[in-house]
């Protein structure tokens, strides 16, 4: 259960490519927001999804999904899921796309430090500890808001960036779950069917209790479902789930910070989105604060990497 690899170059070539992909997908949820609520895209994403993950639990001959320790973990599992993409979805509504990936990304800072308790390969050496602590000094800097702000304004800005920090701890209640439980060992097709199907369940529940499930079928409205369908919900969560059952869960957590790099730049370039210079700042001691808490990980999968060829 705890046999897990440092980060190497595969695994963090397919994080790069993940965090573009997870950083595009807040703006383009906030793209089709006039058309299609975010909290229905995510959603009808989840059901579609679901829908696809079958035919692989089927070609597996998976006879494990509705057994008692799997199902009762699933269950846990679907409800933070769900959780987070609500909070998520009501966050875009009041911020922008770019403070909302920022902010969701700091999940694994949750992560790293619930692992810590649980498990010895996940402890944390004194200098990510440092890289922790600059981190959450980052997180603080970005919610400083500049008196240039409208009142009214910047508290629905700043609403939006509390349920988007929010959103990140539920991530990471989710992922320590699914480490934690015998979920660890199950296949990542079971796994993300129960956060797929739980997730359309319980969102498309939330969707109709706060009355957000009008659809205008536009292009920007199917483009939108296609792509979280088939890119982010499908494809990038089966990669993400073979990489946790792979890899340390922390090395590669902190590593996912890169996407807010991608989701700030597409936020100004798709929705001309201002960045005030206090968040920008306070992105880069988050960013940093990632590096340090990184660098163990890497100096370890170079020392194994030199020892293998002496």
């Amino acid at each position: 259960m705890n046999d897990r690899k440092a980060l190497d170059a595969r695994a963090s070539g397919l994080m790069v490519v993940l965090c573009m992909i997870w950083g595009l997908q807040q703006v383009i949820l906030k793209m089709a927001a006039p058309d299609i609520s975010p909290i229905m895209q995510i959603g009808l994403r989840s059901g579609l999804a679901a829908i696809l993950v079958l035919p692989l639990l089927y070609r597996e001959k998976n006879r494990q999904l509705l057994a008692r320790p799997y199902l009762r973990s699933g269950l846990l599992v679907a409800f933070f899921f769900a959780f987070e993409f609500f909070l998520l979805a009501e966050a875009i509504r009041h911020t922008y796309a770019s403070h909302t990936v920022v902010l969701l990304y700091t999940a694994p800072i949750f992560v790293a430090l619930g692992l810590h308790w649980k498990l010895p390969a996940e402890r944390l050496s004194a200098l990510q500890w440092l890289g922790i602590a600059i981190a959450f000094g980052g997180i603080i800097f970005t919610f400083i808001r500049p008196q240039s702000v409208h009142e009214i304004g910047a508290n629905s800005i700043l609403w939006g960036d509390c349920l988007a920090l929010m959103a990140a701890i539920a991530w990471a209640a989710t992922t320590i779950s699914i480490r934690l439980t015998p979920l660890s060992q199950a296949p990542a097709t079971q796994t993300m069917f129960y956060q797929m199907f739980g997730g359309f369940v319980l969102l498309m529940i939330a969707a109709w209790t706060t009355g957000q499930t009008e659809i205008h079928w536009s292009k920007l409205t199917i483009g939108s479902l296609a792509f979280h369908t088939f890119v982010v919900s499908f494809a990038s969560f089966l990669v993400w789930f073979w990489l946790l059952r792979t890899y340390l869960a922390s090395r590669l957590g902190v590593f996912s910070f890169l996407t807010p790099i991608f989701g700030m730049g597409f936020g100004v370039y798709f929705l001309d989105e201002k960045l005030e210079i206090n968040f920008v700042l306070g992105t880069a001691l988050v960013l940093i604060g990632v590096i340090v808490v990184s660098l163990p990980g890497w100096i370890q999968s170079r020392r194994i990497k030199i020892c293998r060829y002496r």
